[in-house]
């Protein structure tokens, strides 16, 4: 499904998800739709990654399911209120005022952060130990928020510069202090199933129609869209590491020639293949159950 459609009235259209209206529920609430599409370098191609969607939105329910006791989070069904056509894929959320920050935490030294600490010795003005290797595991691991671009690269900034655009210095520290919790249990979880959680990227807002406006976890969390998941039987320091995230495509992105610009090219076959069996492998490892248990549950 590269384009999801239901009979409500749309409020957004991102990379990947659309949001609707849910009206007929006691609180206000979005229908969260994941399709199937699938993007790199801030472009999206055009061949969809078949269950991708579904992938996103199952691990979303379970990760919601086991961190709850760090922090609330937005979701309210994986079924009621759920049209049929989208079950699966779909979540019934609270809506939220979003914070306009992204939250990325580095438990380990990949991607940009190793560009970064190449460059500099430090990970978006976070200094770190020098001589480092390439996917050094960071202990502890570290904060390094980033803006929400809406076109274009979102740009890495410090904490304070965070603080800045949310307008609340103590709710940026609470921020940043859940971030490092979601992302200690959630690795720690992912270790014992043998996976590497290398980084991960959350998203947060205020629920205000709570009197308290508490801090509340939103959008996807720690899917292999937003994160970074690896073997552990195949950690090796010093390299770049096999993935079970959209990593892939990137690598295949970057070996194509693609110049970086839009439009981005079809995906081959046997990347898409590739894509998806990697998916559900992440899917069905940190879960504990195949994939088609969550099919089955989310079925109209």
């Amino acid at each position: 499904m590269s384009t999801t459609t239901v009979d409500l009235p749309l409020v957004a259209s991102g990379k990947v998800r659309e949001l609707y209206e849910l009206s007929g529920s006691p609180q206000p609430a979005l229908l969260m739709v994941a399709s199937d599409r699938i993007s790199t370098y801030d472009a999206v191609h055009p061949t969809p990654i078949p269950d991708k969607g579904k992938v996103l939105t199952g691990l979303s329910v379970f990760w919601f399911a086991h961190t709850a006791h760090i922090v609330a989070n937005h979701l309210i069904s994986a079924t009621e209120g759920v049209p049929d056509a989208v079950r699966g894929r779909a979540l019934a959320v609270k809506r939220l005022e979003m914070l306009p920050v992204e939250c990325v935490v580095r438990g380990y030294l990949t991607g940009s952060g190793w560009k970064d600490y190449q460059a500099s010795g430090s990970v978006s003005g976070v200094a770190l130990p020098a001589g480092l290797r390439e996917s050094a595991r960071l202990d502890p691991p570290i904060f390094t928020p980033s803006t929400k671009a809406t076109s274009g690269h979102d740009e890495a900034i410090s904490i304070e510069q965070a603080a800045e655009l949310v307008g609340d210095s103590d709710l940026m520290h609470q921020v940043a202090e859940v971030s490092i919790a979601l992302y200690s249990f959630a690795a720690a979880h992912a270790l014992e199933r043998g996976v590497i959680l290398a980084d991960t990227k959350f998203e947060f807002g205020i629920d205000t129609n709570d009197p308290s406006r508490p801090l509340v976890l939103g959008d996807e969390v720690l899917t292999p869209d937003s994160s970074r998941y690896w073997p552990a039987d195949g950690y090796e320091l010093g390299r770049s590491q096999p993935s079970l995230d959209k990593q892939y495509v990137r690598d295949w992105a970057t070996a194509s020639g693609w110049d970086r610009m839009p439009p981005a090219p079809a995906i081959p076959d046997e990347v898409v293949e590739g894509t998806r069996e990697r998916y559900i492998d992440a899917y069905e490892r940190i879960a504990g159950e195949p994939f088609s248990a969550w099919l089955t549950r989310t079925s109209a």
